[in-house]
């Protein structure tokens, strides 16, 4: 009975000491998660502004789902101080991997070292922070903002290399700060500043929303009765700029030119009715990407510090084409 009772005694402290090795952080300070074997992910998303943000945060969730990963998922509702918070949060629960689009790209100093502090890698998705400790993350992976504007200036200017006339744009701006409204901006001036001919004459955001880019739209036209050409930095702000074309009796696609940028379904449709003119695509897939870098970064393997994502454009003709299979 005596060493009946020995032995369990003994299987019950190896237990214990096996519980022990397995739970909690591993003791390496690089995070915690779950005891069940799972990658945990922390992502805070920019919010739901627009088709193009929510079939990024679809793609983001079912990608963890068939990855068998364990996402804890925040939207900050296009708010700094919602992701900081989430961030936070993220790093009190020691999750494993912290991934996050940032809303604006200055501010992100603090929250991100102390994510570093406490051992829990940083996946920048969609958006770049203006850090100069780039330490402080382990890769970005998203669009080329810049390229994306120079692309949406290359077309406009093959549209009127036979005129010297003066064409007259507006713009409809994203979210003041954020990287893709400052990037796509400037890849657009850059190449519309070859040729005098082409001048901004109003210039605001309209929040990546459909709502506010019909707002801005309005106002515009009620400023600038000769509007040539409009470039708005997403589908959502153009669709909007649309109604608002139409409220003042003028035939978008025709009487003003559209560009946009992303090419959601929404978009694509109006590009194929001739709405739109010129659709630069910014793709929201990005699920599959960020859990094979959440993957790798977790086993400590080395990734590329920028990944790029593959995108085209589309002109009336080409959106026709791929609507009936498009994903989103």
């Amino acid at each position: 009975m005596l060493r009946r009772w020995s032995a369990a005694v003994a299987a019950g402290l190896l237990a214990a000491v096996a519980m022990t090795a397995c739970g909690g952080d591993g003791g390496d300070g690089a995070g915690g998660g779950t005891d069940d074997g799972k990658i945990t992910l922390g992502f805070s998303q920019v919010g739901a502004e627009s088709g193009w943000r929510t079939a990024n945060t679809k793609s983001i969730q079912d990608s963890a789902k068939q990855a068998g990963i364990d996402l804890k998922f925040s939207d900050a509702q296009q708010k700094q101080e919602n992701q900081i918070k989430a961030i936070r949060s993220f790093i009190q629960q020691k999750v494993d991997i912290i991934a996050f689009s940032p809303v604006v790209e200055s501010g992100w100093d603090t929250v991100l070292k102390e994510a570093k502090d406490a051992g829990i890698p940083v996946i920048l998705t969609d958006r770049a922070v203006d850090s100069t400790d780039t330490t402080l993350y382990k890769t970005f992976i998203g669009s080329d903002f810049v390229e994306e504007g120079k692309k949406a200036g290359d077309w406009l200017v093959n549209q009127y290399t036979t005129t010297t006339d003066p064409v007259n744009i507006v713009e409809l701006q994203g979210t003041t700060g954020s990287a893709p409204a400052n990037d796509r901006k400037k890849g657009f001036g850059d190449v519309i500043a070859t040729d005098p001919k082409f001048k901004i004459i109003a210039s605001q955001t309209g929040e990546f929303t459909r709502a506010k880019g019909k707002e801005v739209m309005e106002a515009f036209l009620k400023a600038n009765p000769d509007i040539d050409v409009l470039y708005a930095h997403n589908d959502d702000m153009g669709l909007g700029a649309i109604e608002a074309i139409e409220g003042a009796g003028k035939k978008p696609g025709t009487d003003i030119k559209i560009i946009t940028v992303d090419a959601v379904h929404d978009g694509m449709q109006a590009l194929a009715d001739g709405k739109i003119n010129f659709i630069v695509e910014c793709s929201p897939l990005l699920g599959p990407q960020l859990m094979d870098l959440v993957q790798k970064v977790h086993a400590g393997e080395t990734v590329e510090p920028r990944v790029i994502t593959k995108e085209t454009t589309f002109t009336q003709e080409q959106a026709k084409a791929v609507l009936p299979e498009r994903q989103y």
